[in-house]
Order: C-alpha cells, then sequence, then structure tokens
C-alpha cells in the first residue's frame, strides 16, 4: 500500500454522499466487515479517483484493497449488494436497472449532472495503490439511515 501504513479498511465504497437516498442505500453495507464509506466530494476520493481513472467519473465506486480491484456504477452496485447479503432479486434489478435508478434519484433529489457510465471491474492502478492509505483513512463507517 505505500509507507507501509495499515489501512482502516480493506474495502471502500465512494458514493454521492448529499443524495439522502444513496446514503441510506450505503447503510445496507454496515453489516459487511472491514468496509468504509466516503463522499464522493472529499478530497481522498477525488485524489484516488483521478489516480484511478484518470479523470474523476461522477460514479458509484467500491474499491477492495485485497483483490486489487475497482468496481464501478452497475458492476459496484452488483458487488455491494452480494457482499450484503441481498436476495438475488434485489441484486438483479438493481444490476439490470442501475442507470434508470440513478437517473430518477438525481430528478428527486435535485442533482445537477448525471452518473458517467462506467461500469466494470478494472484492475487496481499503480497510481492508485499509493493513495488507497488516504482514501481508507478518510472513509467513515458505513452511514446509518437517518429515522424519524
Amino acid at each position: 500500500m505505500g509507507d507501509g501504513e495499515t489501512p482502516a479498511y480493506h474495502g471502500v465504497l465512494i458514493y454521492d454522499g448529499e443524495c439522502p437516498f444513496c446514503s441510506a442505500a450505503a447503510s445496507a453495507l454496515r453489516r459487511v466487515r472491514g468496509v468504509g464509506a466516503i463522499p464522493w466530494y472529499d478530497e481522498p476520493a477525488q485524489d484516488f479517483l483521478a489516480a484511478q481513472f484518470e479523470a474523476v467519473p461522477f460514479a458509484l465506486v467500491f474499491v477492495d484493497s485485497d483483490e486489487k480491484r475497482v468496481y464501478a456504477g452497475r458492476a459496484a452496485a452488483n458487488e455491494l449488494c452480494e457482499r450484503a447479503g441481498l436476495p438475488v432479486l434485489i441484486q438483479d434489478i438493481v444490476g439490470e436497472n442501475y442507470e434508470s435508478i440513478a437517473d430518477a434519484i438525481g430528478t428527486v433529489v435535485g442533482r445537477d449532472r448525471d452518473v458517467d457510465p462506467y461500469h466494470d471491474t478494472y484492475p487496481l492502478a499503480e497510481a492508485a495503490k499509493d493513495r488507497y492509505p488516504a482514501l481508507s483513512a478518510g472513509a467513515k463507517s458505513m452511514p446509518l439511515v437517518a429515522s424519524r
């Protein structure tokens, strides 16, 4: 990982922290050990994405440092559903409808940008490996769903 630092989490979810639905959906991962979350807008997330993709895609991204893989968009949603132990039906619905769900949520919450079309699994780039300790250190436990 770079200078011998031990990351706080082996997996980090980069998500739209300004979207209440996205924060609530991310809370499904609270039961997955070793996984934290960081909002897309935070500097460590921006630095990691730029190092991984040579751009800063606005997309759901899940990084697993143990597997040295980065899941983006539909692939991230599928991987997260599987790790959270959600039923296969839910996984299929999320996977097949990821873009329409993201667009609908964006409209409801008034997001002024579209989700970028990154939907694959990528090897963890060498440049991004060095940024992972800061990403992990900036991550928090999965967000709690606000209750009324």
